[in-house]
This record gives C-alpha cells, sequence and structure tokens, in this order.
C-alpha cells in the first residue's frame, strides 16, 4: 500500500461524491478498496475537515469494534460536521463486539427493546451476558430493558458496567441519569449527564437536563 498522503484529496473526493449520490454501497466499496481500517483511523484526526468526515463515516460503515476508542475522540472535534458523523458512526460500532451468533443475539435485544417488549429483551439480554460479559451494547441493551420496567438501580448497575466496558458509551451514561431522576437522587443524576456530556457534547436534552438539575441542586 502506498503511503497516505496522496490519498487525502481522493478520501475527500469520495465523500463529496456520496454527498452528491447518496451511494453508500459505492463508497464502501471503493474505501475498502483504498483503506484499512488503521489508516482511516488515523485519517480521522486529520488537519482538513472533509478528510476527517470521510474517514468517520466510513469507520461507520466497515470499521469495526476496535475503532471505537478512534471514533468515541472525534465525538470532541471542532467541526460540528464530524461530531454528528461520529456519533452515528460510534452506535453501529458498539453492534460490532463479539461473534456472528452475538452479534445476531443483541440485534434480537435491541429489537425487541424497540418493540417495547422489555420483559423477553431483558431475558434474552441476560443469556447474551452469561456468553459474553464482555459485550458492552448487551449490558446497555440490558439497562434499557430493566428502565423501561422500573428497575431503575439494576438499570444503574447495568450501566456501569457498560461504561467500565466501554468508558465512551455515552448512551449508557444518560439512561444511568434518568434512572438517578427515577430514584430522585439528582445529585447522581447530575453527575451522570455530565459524564454523557463529556464524551459527547451534543447531546442537546441532555444538557437542558444539567441546566435543570444543576440549579435543583444548588437551590437546596
Amino acid at each position: 500500500m502506498s503511503s497516505d498522503k496522496p490519498r487525502f484529496p481522493f478520501l475527500a473526493n469520495l465523500y463529496q461524491q456520496y454527498l452528491d449520490n447518496q451511494d453508500s454501497a459505492g463508497f464502501i466499496s471503493k474505501v475498502s478498496q483504498h483503506y484499512t481500517q488503521g489508516t482511516l483511523e488515523r485519517l480521522a484526526t486529520h488537519q482538513v475537515r472533509e478528510v476527517r468526515r470521510a474517514a468517520v463515516l466510513a469507520l461507520g460503515f466497515i470499521g469495526d469494534y476496535s475503532a471505537n476508542q478512534s471514533v468515541g475522540r472525534v465525538l470532541l472535534d471542532d467541526d460540528r460536521t464530524v461530531r454528528m458523523i461520529a456519533e452515528n458512526s460510534i452506535r453501529s460500532l458498539w453492534s460490532r463486539a463479539g461473534n456472528e451468533t452475538e452479534r445476531q443475539e443483541l440485534g434480537i435485544v435491541t429489537r425487541l427493546n424497540a418493540a417495547q417488549q422489555y420483559k423477553e429483551a431483558v431475558s434474552r439480554a441476560n443469556e447474551l451476558i452469561e456468553k459474553a460479559p464482555w459485550f458492552a451494547e448487551a449490558w446497555n441493551q440490558r439497562a434499557v430493558g430493566r428502565f423501561n420496567l422500573g428497575e431503575y438501580a439494576e438499570a444503574i448497575r447495568d450501566c456501569h458496567q457498560a461504561l467500565e466496558i466501554n468508558p465512551y458509551h455515552f448512551a449508557a451514561a444518560t439512561t444511568m441519569g434518568q434512572a438517578y431522576i427515577e430514584l430522585q437522587n439528582p445529585v447522581s443524576a447530575l453527575e451522570s449527564f455530565r459524564r454523557a456530556l463529556r464524551l459527547n457534547p451534543d447531546l442537546e436534552g441532555v444538557r437542558v437536563q444539567v441546566v435543570r438539575l444543576a440549579r435543583m441542586v444548588e437551590d437546596k
């Protein structure tokens, strides 16, 4: 493989083509032919914002979970578009840990939560966590199910575990804050929401909660 330097304009061109035609399959194919995941991770911090946007978008399409740290850091990029792409990309990466069977089982749990079948989601998540306790997204999805079942303390424990495994998991920090609100613990909720914002400063709903809770805590 040739050096990265001549490829910077090409990657930016591929990104512009994608914006023009929205052909994700074509973008994925061309990027895969010319770039490794490691190169894309390096380009995610390039000085040219279009290159960063292209690299982070590509990682969201073709990267595996090992790119989590690189994309997590880009959530703090100076460019808002880079940050927005990074948020979508990292959510995709979270589901790509483990082997194919484990990823399929996670997909089932996620769909059950989306369908508001929370008891079944928790049950299936229990089975997945037993087999793959290092799968952070499994803990997060069980937390989502437990939160919606009103099992707030249990959800908080699952969020802590998800964050222990994946310290970039701003969604788990957000769910934890919501659970603390339900337990009428504004101090811990505020701490959790602030943690989520440190990871992903574009969580506007979380920012509103931080302002509200900060005032509440100060007034006490």
